[in-house]
């Protein structure tokens, strides 16, 4: 039987729709306090209404995981609101499935700065707080992209590789803090 995670702190970017809203759901009935960051404020409002009354609770907070400044006043926020920050699960992704020749540079940049970015961002924040206090979890959200190839998203694909390099890398330095960083290779899902 899994632990339950009354008093636990968790950030999840992207958390409005899809397997971030599904992930902010499971830690709410687990008892965590979830913050719930995302780019849209009505899904996650939306959510917040939803976990009302169950275990633990989801927070709705305005979140642009590839704007620095924001990553550090919702890192900053969830600290000074709840005290601590034990998870950070870095779910917020996008893609454009097109090919190589078709897809804008524009469109690339900004697919790498959600996904691959916006990760090493909110990590660079919550880091710092997570090794004061000699403990923390930091989930990052891969995909079977980041260990197989199709056509029509190179994009999505240089940035889940990346992810899942930049994972190991900052498990490496985090592990001597009591900081644990994992990588989720999530398949397709229907969100």
């Amino acid at each position: 039987m899994a632990e339950r995670l009354d008093g636990t702190v968790a950030l999840v970017t992207g958390g409005g729709r899809g397997l971030g809203a599904a992930i902010c759901r499971s830690l709410a009935d687990w008892g965590a306090t979830v913050v719930a960051g995302d780019v849209r404020s009505e899904p996650t409002e939306r959510l917040a209404g939803e976990a009302r009354g169950g275990a633990g609770r989801v927070i709705p907070l305005a979140l642009d995981v590839t704007d620095d400044a924001s990553a550090c006043a919702a890192v900053e926020r969830v600290c000074a609101e709840h005290g601590r920050l034990d998870v950070l699960v870095n779910n917020a992704g996008v893609d454009t499935t097109l090919s190589i020749e078709e897809l804008p540079v524009a469109e690339w940049d900004r697919i790498i700065a959600v996904n691959l970015r916006g990760p090493f961002v909110m990590a660079r924040h919550a880091l710092p707080v997570m090794k004061a206090q000699g403990s923390g979890n930091i989930v990052n959200i891969a995909s079977t992209a980041a260990k197989r190839a199709w056509a029509n998203a190179s994009a999505y694909h240089a940035s889940k590789w990346g992810l899942l390099g930049f994972s190991h890398a900052l498990h490496v330095e985090a592990r001597p803090h009591g900081v644990k960083v994992t990588a989720v290779v999530a398949g397709g899902m229907r969100t």
